[in-house]
């Protein structure tokens, strides 16, 4: 199946929805009261385009996702390198990464917000936390799929440790660990646009609080419609530029499954 019959049956399947919400509003069977109709989203979500105030709170949510994903890529990468390549510090690091893995972010808010000075502060600490898991899952699974023999081979040519980390290790973990990337990008939106509703500050999140302390059903609903199609639009472009630089992954992987 090509790309564009792909693309061309999700936007099938999102208008079908659509049709089907306007045509249950309008019957009368859900309360358009309580859930506006598709068409009053929609109008609403193209409103939002030329409201200053929500482009700017998307500014806000977007650069915390962009600062706390580069944060934690910084901190990830690297510990996640150390743990597969050094057993040692992987013994001692598993017990840990296990215990502090399934905590979820928002239970740390009240931590967060009493450790660091300012509400962004905290919410950014609260996106690397969580992004972290992604990058550091993938790198080790990375560098697991390794060709042992092409250590193997450096190392009877005498390189060592770093440069077989260097050469070998580290380009066969790039496409896991830009998967990795792709999926931290979308939890670090998730976490960010949590912690604005629960805590305040600035963002979407607070947006869609204003609005639905208002009343504007409508107008929560369509930002939360915008918060999608950023999240949508930002997978699909790692996802592009994954695709374009690792191509050479995806054809090995094709031949080992053949």
């Amino acid at each position: 199946m090509t790309n564009a019959r792909r693309a061309l049956r999700g936007v099938l399947g999102v208008a079908g929805f659509l049709l089907v919400m306007e045509a249950l509003g309008r019957t009368g069977i859900v309360d358009p009261y309580l859930i506006p109709l598709a068409s009053t989203i929609l109008t609403g979500a193209a409103r939002l385009l030329t409201n200053g105030e929500f482009l700017s709170q998307v500014g806000v949510t977007l650069s915390s996702c962009a600062i706390g994903l580069l944060l934690a890529v910084a901190v990830a990468v690297p510990l996640g390198m150390a743990m597969g390549t050094v057993p040692a510090v992987e013994r001692s690091l598993r017990p840990l990464v296990e215990f502090l893995r399934p905590i979820p972010s928002l239970a740390l808010l009240p931590l967060a917000m009493f450790l660091f000075l300012s509400g962004e502060q905290g919410k950014i600490a609260l996106i690397v936390y969580t992004s972290c898991w992604p990058l550091l899952i993938n790198t080790l699974y990375g560098l697991r799929d390794v060709d042992p023999l092409a250590k193997e081979t450096l190392r009877s040519f005498g390189f060592g440790s770093y440069d077989v980390v260097r050469l070998v290790s580290l380009p066969s973990a790039a496409p896991f660990i830009t998967t990795g990337v792709r999926i931290a990008a979308s939890v670090a939106l998730i976490v960010a646009v949590s912690v604005e509703l629960v805590a305040g500050g600035d963002g979407i999140g607070v947006f869609v609080t204003q609005a639905s302390s208002g009343n504007r059903r409508d107008v929560v609903l369509a930002a939360t419609l915008w918060t999608g199609v950023i999240g949508l639009l930002v997978n699909s472009l790692l996802a592009k530029a994954e695709s374009r630089l690792f191509r050479w992954h995806r054809a090995r992987a094709g031949e080992e499954a053949l």
